[in-house]
């Protein structure tokens, strides 16, 4: 398999596949991101599109850092479409309102995702409300903290955590009611 270095040679180089082969390469992986933030398919289908459509606009100021750093950047891209896309929907007034009902347990900590397998979390990570949703991928897959997630999404660093703690308590909820429905 063409390694990164190669693929970024190949693209500065002008060959005529090479910007081909960089979307077959990470179409799937920028569709998966897309998926974790922007919950319907075509949405989240035009984000992707949306992020390639920057990634291949500045492809040439992309410093190369090794293995791996080509698929981080390209994450970024997409991550940053998603966030764009959440903050121009006509949803994003109502999506780190407070919710009216939350589940009846208390926080406590970390639901169990190593009990769901992989396919089924992230469905169940595309149910939950959107607020909830992005502050859950920003936090988890990004790593950022709830003052970078605030400033990103121009929330409060408290919206971001109630949100966290939110989400955690309906993927909690969800994952028991899946891993009972199992046990049936």
């Amino acid at each position: 398999m063409e390694t990164e270095r190669e693929l970024l040679y190949a693209i500065r180089d002008g060959e005529p596949q090479a910007m081909r082969r960089l979307y077959d390469r990470f179409s799937g992986y920028a569709m998966a991101i897309s998926l974790r933030y922007v919950s319907e398919r075509d949405d989240a289908r035009d984000v992707a599109q949306d992020g390639f459509v920057k990634i291949i606009d500045s492809i040439d100021k992309f410093d190369y850092r090794g293995e791996g750093s080509l698929k981080r950047w390209v994450a970024r891209i997409i991550t940053n479409a998603a966030i764009d896309w959440v903050k121009a929907s006509e949803r994003m007034h109502q999506t780190f309102e407070q919710p009216d009902v939350l589940p009846d347990e208390a926080d406590e900590g970390p639901p169990d995702i190593e009990e769901a397998p992989p396919d089924i979390l992230n469905k169940m990570i595309g149910q939950l409300p959107l607020g909830c949703r992005v502050v859950l991928n920003l936090y988890v897959f990004e790593r950022l903290s709830h003052v970078e997630i605030a400033r990103r999404l121009g929330i409060q660093p408290g919206t971001s955590a109630s949100q966290l703690s939110y989400a955690k308590r309906l993927l909690r909820k969800m994952i028991k009611e899946y891993l009972d429905s199992q046990r049936i």
